[in-house]
């Protein structure tokens, strides 16, 4: 999918003008919200960008329609149309990502974990000098790099991704919130030389379907996780910091990621906080076979400070 950034930030903009805001929620809520208004078609504003709805063109206003048509984002079929990119509010910003469902390979997804990520390292940003260089490893639509760039003014941003259409979207929300940042399509190895402040939301899910917005690899999902860490820990600047959320699961009470980072962290002589946010997130993962098979008993949202 092939999304312009100038029109969809300029979509914002009129949309933060006309007072838009909305919460986005679990896909489990949002099926069931809209499961209660199954035959509706949109009536505002939130049901077009938030909910997803189907809508008459006539319902937007004409400014509001083009930008979006000319952002690549209109899906018209007849007489009815659809947004093909939800817009979200986070810390008095407004972020677009994927419509709902996010269902295709290369969606971009932002949810209640997005906001857990957000309200961590704005927790974390406290204790931290203002970085030369802040990355966001794995940036999706960049809400973690912009937020974190709002807080700490860093001379340079850089949001990496290996989705290209996460990074346009990205391109517009940075726009949108008046930032210069490099977008650059991969990982680390993107980036040149040391690195002072590295933040990260990777996927953490053992999906089934793959898809690169939710699949964490081994270890049930914890898998990409323990990579990025390790990866990190080689970039960082003397002094440098790492900022991880993700979910790790729990199995027969132990928490194995924690347990390899603690052996990473020790092995390169790196200071290792780690706090569990919320005890157990995704239950419903818990029902796919890879959960089941291994007897994992919850899924628990994680924060990790990594310290050179």
């Amino acid at each position: 999918m092939t999304f312009s950034p100038e029109p969809l930030a300029g979509l914002l903009q009129e949309l933060d003008n006309e007072g838009y805001a909305f919460t986005t929620v679990t896909p489990a809520t949002h099926a069931r919200v809209l499961g209660r208004r199954r035959y509706e078609q949109a009536r505002d504003l939130r049901d077009v960008f938030g909910w997803s709805m189907p809508f008459a063109a006539d319902l937007l206003p004409s400014d509001i329609l083009s930008l979006l048509e000319e952002g690549g984002a209109l899906d018209r079929q007849g007489g009815t149309c659809r947004s093909l990119v939800r817009v979200s509010s986070l810390s008095g910003r407004l972020f677009l990502h994927s419509a709902y469902p996010t269902e295709e390979a290369d969606s971009v997804f932002f949810g209640p974990d997005t906001y857990r990520f957000a309200r961590f390292v704005e927790a974390q940003a406290e204790e931290i000098a203002p970085p030369r260089d802040l990355v966001d490893l794995g940036a999706g639509a960049g809400p973690g790099g912009i937020s974190a760039a709002g807080l700490l003014e860093p001379e340079r941003v850089t949001l990496l991704d290996i989705n290209p259409t996460a990074l346009a979207l990205a391109e517009a929300n940075a726009m949108a919130a008046g930032m210069d940042v490099e977008t650059r399509v991969g990982g680390l190895d993107q980036v040149e030389g040391e690195i002072d402040l590295i933040i990260a939301n990777p996927p953490f899910i053992a999906d089934a379907q793959g898809r690169a917005y939710r699949d964490g690899g081994d270890m049930l999902g914890a898998g990409v996780s323990l990579d990025w860490a390790r990866q990190a820990l080689g970039r960082l600047s003397e002094g440098g910091t790492m900022l991880l959320y993700t979910g790790s699961p729990i199995i027969d009470g132990e928490d194995r990621l924690l347990s390899e980072l603690a052996e990473l962290a020790a092995e390169t002589e790196a200071q290792l906080r780690y706090e569990e946010i919320d005890p157990d997130i995704f239950g419903e993962e818990l029902d796919q076979p890879a959960y089941a098979e291994a007897g994992a008993e919850r899924i628990a949202a994680v924060g990790i400070v990594l310290r050179r």
